[in-house]
């Protein structure tokens, strides 16, 4: 089994059933490490040192968040901006992203067919978190793929279920 970390960002949890059963998942496991990053940095004082270290260690990631504000959450983006170090690209310098699977698990309260083209927001949820696709790109990160729980917020706990059940799969394949 693959060590992996879960860099989780909502800065809601309490309001949000979907995504609290969702990370159920990882503390129960030994193979996954979860970062609540509003939980470990509620001033947004990221320890930028400590995370790179922190990231060197793993062999797959996962970025779990909410779309607010048809974005990734602002912590997440900070984060991104002081953990990810420029350095890394340098031919010389190791790049512990480089290579290593990412999945990307996203809910938002919005219906599927709201985030089409045609759809009210004209935009899907891939190209609204496309700031963190393309620094995992950049990167030369392996993003496997992007998996999108709509209408969260609306969810029975068996539909939850189900929604992890397919998440979990598609980090088994």
């Amino acid at each position: 089994m693959k060590k992996t970390l879960v860099v989780f960002a909502h800065p809601y949890l309490e309001h949000s059933n979907s995504n609290a059963e969702l990370i159920n998942f990882y503390v129960r496991h030994q193979h996954f490490t979860l970062r609540d990053l509003y939980e470990e940095y509620p001033d947004f004082h990221i320890a930028a040192f400590r995370e790179r270290k922190r990231i060197k260690n793993y062999d797959r990631f996962i970025f779990q968040l909410p779309l607010i504000w048809f974005g990734m959450p602002p912590l997440l983006k900070l984060w991104i901006d002081e953990v990810f170090d420029r350095d890394w690209l340098k031919e010389d310098h190791y790049n512990p992203l480089q290579g290593k699977e990412v999945h990307i698990l996203v809910t938002t309260g919005g219906k599927e067919r709201s985030f089409t083209k045609e759809g009210t927001y004209k935009y899907t949820v891939e190209e609204l978190i496309s700031g963190l696709i393309v620094s995992l790109n950049v990167f030369k990160a392996n993003v496997k793929n992007v998996k999108v729980v709509y209408e969260a917020n609306k969810l029975s706990k068996k539909e939850i279920i189900l929604h992890k059940k397919e998440f979990v799969e598609l980090l088994n394949q």
